[in-house]
C-alpha cells in the first residue's frame, strides 16, 4: 500500500475512533479543551503530507499516540478505567501487579509520547536537516523532552484560561511532583526508542562508527564570529 492510501486508511480509522469517543464523554468541557490539542496535530499532519511524507512506520507510530490521546480525553485521564479492561483480559489488576496507588493512564500516554513519537522525530530530522550520527540521536530526544515541558507549561495555561484550573484537565491527582514525573516518563520513553533504533542500526549499518565519530569531528577551528558581534557592526553598516 502507498503511503498516500496508508495515510487515509489510517485517518479513516482516526475517524471512526473519535466519533465513538466524542459520544457522551464524562466531561464534554475537559473533552473539548483535550481534543484542540488533539485535532490540531491531526491537521498538521494532514496539511503538511503533500510535501513530507512520513514512512508508514513513523505514521502508524503517531496515530496510535493520537488515540490513546482520544481515550484520555473520552474518560479523563484520572478516570480512564485502564485497570478493569486489564483484570478482564487476564484476570488480575494491573494496579495491584505493579503497585500503583493511583490512575496511572496520564502517566502511561506520558511515557507513549517519547516512545512512540521519538522515531518519528528522528526521521524528520534526517529527512529536512540531513543530521547524521550522534545527532540523529541526540537531536530527537532533545525534542521529545523539549516539547514534554513545554505541553505541560501549555496545558496548564490552557486550564486555566478555557477550563477554570479544572482539575480533570490536568490531572495532577494531587500529586505536586505531577508535572515533573510527566516529563521524567516521556523522556525515559524516548530514551528507549532511541536506543532500540540506534542497537538496530548498528547492528545492521556497516559504517554506523565511522558515522558516529565524523559527527562529533570538530569541521573547524575558527570561531565563526571571533567576537560574537560581528553581526551587529555589519547590521550598523546597512543602517
Amino acid at each position: 500500500m502507498s503511503n498516500p492510501r496508508y495515510f487515509l486508511a489510517l485517518s479513516a480509522l482516526f475517524t471512526l475512533v473519535w466519533s465513538a469517543l466524542a459520544i457522551a464523554p464524562w466531561d464534554r468541557h475537559a473533552w473539548l479543551v483535550q481534543n484542540i490539542a488533539i485535532l490540531g496535530a491531526f491537521a498538521v499532519m494532514a496539511l503538511v503530507r503533500r510535501r513530507f511524507w512520513l514512512s508508514r512506520v513513523s505514521t502508524t507510530l503517531v496515530f496510535t499516540f493520537l488515540c490513546l490521546a482520544l481515550v484520555g480525553a473520552h474518560y479523563t485521564y484520572p478516570s480512564t478505567p485502564y485497570d478493569a479492561w486489564f483484570e478482564s483480559l487476564t484476570g488480575h489488576s494491573l494496579d495491584d501487579v505493579l503497585g500503583w496507588e493511583r490512575n496511572n493512564f496520564d502517566r502511561i500516554v506520558h511515557f507513549s509520547y517519547g516512545l512512540l513519537l521519538a522515531y518519528p522525530v528522528r526521521e524528520i530530522f534526517l529527512r529536512v536537516a540531513d543530521v547524521r550520527g550522534f545527532w540523529g540521536y541526540a537531536l530527537p530526544l532533545d525534542v521529545v523532552m523539549s516539547t514534554s515541558m513545554l505541553f505541560e507549561l501549555v496545558e496548564w495555561t490552557t486550564a486555566e484560561v478555557f477550563a477554570g484550573g479544572n482539575q480533570l484537565y490536568i490531572g495532577t491527582q494531587g500529586d505536586v511532583w505531577d508535572t515533573h514525573k510527566d516529563m521524567a516518563l516521556a523522556t525515559l520513553g524516548a530514551t528507549i526508542a532511541i536506543g532500540i533504533t540506534a542497537a538496530i542500526n548498528r547492528a545492521y549499518h556497516r559504517d554506523f562508527g565511522r558515522e558516529w565519530a565524523e559527527s562529533l569531528r570538530v569541521k573547524r577551528r575558527e570561531a565563526l564570529e571571533p567576537d560574537g558581534f560581528a553581526w551587529l557592526a555589519r547590521v550598523k553598516r546597512r543602517s
